[in-house]
């Protein structure tokens, strides 16, 4: 490994997009000189000059040794202070391997296509040396970082966390060794202030081989700089629960002032880990766990426009110590949706006004983002579209804002690779019918909760509120045939989109719910069989074809002719048959709360169930239940259950690094 005593700045490669190029790099530096131990965070700063008077963007790339670069930071504007740009701060935090790395900023003026491009060099340095095995404290007081050495080509390694004194030893996920390197991971699913031996194992083929000398670490206190959700055991765990399955997975959401961000606690509510945003003024939602320890995330802030603060403009993944892995925002997105000829996705606020019918605009992310098994990330995103007067029945006399949805799938760079948009397919049967207006009328204001930001509603000649048309909450791939499927809460359907891996039409296949395309085999003669207004679908299990979701049932709960008028929210299995087109129930079970909002569901090893109603009123509560079913019905028993505030989606593991298979 090189050491390079301080930045090689000289080195630097500025380069721009042509000889008249207006953009130019004046600075690019870190915080700390090189070369630095693995795992430090490194804060570089980059200044530049444009002689346009539009937004300058920057980009920030990470390579290792002479490899590929990586997008870690997408195009977003810098801040322009007496005719220098200053570029957003770039935090870069690496573990994977010790040597030397390329860190490049470009920046783009993205009105003019002009470019400029400076690159450094900087070597990290391996903690674990001389043989040792070392544990380091990390940001956050409960998560640690284990360092061990090299271990020999053809193995995996991986670390082993126990609390000193008690039994039970939970792994991390095993990673490949690399030859002549150190191994760096993160221990997590930790108690505060509370004592942990901590090893590493080698393993090869069959065989085992556990470090010689673990290390006791002592977690921190939680902080109190953040409020914290508390937690009540309504039914505690039992002997029937899925034994395997001891860490929840909370999602939590801003609510009456109080910012709750992603936090895991063990069973009895006791907090294991948590994830502090880098803007606190922002929560994160927490769409998906990943394999490994990661998570996909929806984080607020500004748009490209500096004045304008609006929720999920970034899609953050994270790891277990809260660095930022990879990053992209709407801003960007727009740009490259815009390059492909996507019409409707441009930006909000280059659409002249008075809107005219038929503009539209991209506006946030929202709700989800998935992760491919080939590692690319499909991530939910609204859409504002004007339309004449009187549609679905509106009786202002002004143009009508719509609130429509899309997705986008993005490559391993987040970088936009194909896209789907529900306005492109509302003629009616068998897609979506722009005249079928949200079930319960849904619509929404500036600001108001469960809403994204709204660009257009309000504006000259447009009405005040945006019809909620759809209200897209979930995605879910289809490994058997690579197609996805969505749920759309408005409509009380889900859709199957043709992707088929990329190479679809984008065509809608199918729409499952009341009026939908499939017949509900009522076998326990429901008065309302079909699930309303629901969350978090997804098929368990492919050979069978079963699919959860969480029923949230607020148009079966509606009062008559439209529902009955009274209910709880049910957690649902079914079996799909898409030759047949028929659905057929295996679990409808009444999970003793009304959730009207928010809500989980997914099957556990066991054959049980888990779901969660995510806001139940009046106390704002969350309950995570598990349901043991019983055999030859419907209906289970509810053998599980922790209550604690407003939350938008949970998960029950093995440990923080292996998520449900759906």
């Amino acid at each position: 490994m090189i050491h390079l005593n301080r930045l090689l700045l000289a080195a630097a490669v500025l380069c721009a997009s042509s000889l008249q190029a207006t953009v130019s790099i004046g600075s690019f530096t870190p915080s700390v000189s090189s070369p630095q131990p693995l795992g430090t965070p490194v804060t570089w700063t980059a200044t530049a000059t444009d002689s346009n008077a539009g937004l300058l963007t920057f980009q920030y790339s990470v390579s290792y040794g002479n490899g590929a670069f990586s997008i870690v930071r997408d195009f977003y504007p810098g801040t322009l202070t007496a005719g220098t740009w200053t570029g957003p701060a770039f935090v870069w935090q690496a573990i994977s391997a010790e040597g030397t790395y390329h860190v490049r900023v470009i920046a783009k003026d993205f009105q003019t296509g002009d470019t400029a491009t400076a690159s450094a060099v900087f070597a990290l340095k391996p903690l674990s040396t001389g043989g040792s095995f070392v544990v380091s404290a990390t940001a956050n007081p409960l998560v640690a970082l284990g360092s061990a050495p090299p271990c020999p080509a053809g193995s995996s390694i991986r670390l082993t966390i126990q609390k000193v004194g008690k039994p039970l030893v939970s792994p991390t996920n095993p990673k490949a060794c690399i030859p002549q390197l150190t191994s760096n991971m993160y221990a997590a699913g930790m108690l505060p202030s509370t004592a942990y031996s901590i090893n590493y194992e080698v393993i090869t083929g069959g065989s085992i081989t556990k470090g010689p000398n673990p290390v006791t670490f002592t977690t921190g206190a939680l902080p109190s700089s953040i409020t914290f959700p508390t937690f009540t055991v309504i039914t505690p765990p039992g002997p029937q629960d899925d034994q395997m399955d001891y860490t929840v997975l909370h999602a939590f959401l801003t609510f009456s002032g109080t910012t709750f961000l992603p936090v895991a606690t063990d069973r009895n509510g006791n907090i294991l880990w948590y994830y502090a945003s880098p803007d606190s003024s922002h929560s994160a939602l927490l769409t998906r766990p990943l394999p490994g320890g990661y998570m996909l995330t929806l984080q607020g802030g500004n748009s490209w426009n500096p004045n304008v603060q609006a929720g999920a403009q970034f899609l953050r993944e994270i790891d277990l110590s809260g660095n930022t892995v990879r990053e992209t925002n709407v801003g960007v997105l727009q740009q490259q949706l815009l390059a492909k000829g996507a019409t409707d996705f441009g930006p909000c606020g280059a659409i002249p006004l008075p809107a005219a019918i038929g503009s539209a605009c991209l506006g946030t992310m929202h709700h989800d983002a998935i992760r491919l098994p080939n590692g690319n990330t499909i991530v939910n995103v609204d859409i504002e579209k004007i339309f004449p007067p009187g549609t679905q029945g509106n009786t202002t006399g002004s143009n009508v804002d719509i609130i429509g949805d899309g997705f986008l799938v993005l490559d391993r760079n987040f970088q936009m690779v194909w896209y789907f948009e529900t306005f492109q397919h509302d003629g009616g049967a068998p897609q979506l019918d722009i005249n079928r207006a949200a079930i319960l009328g849904e619509t929404c204001s500036q600001g108001q909760g469960g809403c994204p930001h709204l660009f257009l509603a309000g504006t000259p000649g447009v009405t005040t509120l945006a019809n909620d048309w759809l209200h897209q909450n979930s995605l879910y791939y289809d490994a058997a045939n690579g197609d996805v499927i969505v749920s759309t809460r408005h409509q009380d359907w889900l859709y199957k989109v043709d992707y088929n891996n990329g190479t679809g039409t984008g065509n809608i296949l199918w729409r499952m719910g009341l009026g939908g395309d499939f017949t509900f085999n009522n076998t326990n003669n429901d008065p309302y069989p079909w699930f309303s207004h629901q969350h978090d679908a997804g098929i368990d299990n492919t050979s069978t074809g079963e699919l959860t979701v969480f029923d949230n049932g607020n148009t079966r709960v509606a009062p008559p002719p439209v529902g009955l008028g009274s209910g709880n929210s049910r957690g649902m299995s079914l079996t799909v048959n898409e030759t047949n087109m028929t659905v057929t129930p295996l679990l409808s079970q009444d999970l003793g709360y009304y959730g009207f909002a928010l809500g989980s569901a997914h099957a556990l090893g066991n054959g049980n169930y888990f779901f969660q109603p995510g806001i139940v009123l009046p106390a704002s509560s969350s309950n995570a239940i598990e349901v043991l079913p019983t055999a030859g019905t419907v209906n289970g028993t509810l053998i599980y259950n922790l209550q604690s505030s407003t939350s938008y989606r949970a998960w029950l593991m093995p440990n923080l690094y292996v998520p449900p298979t759906f």
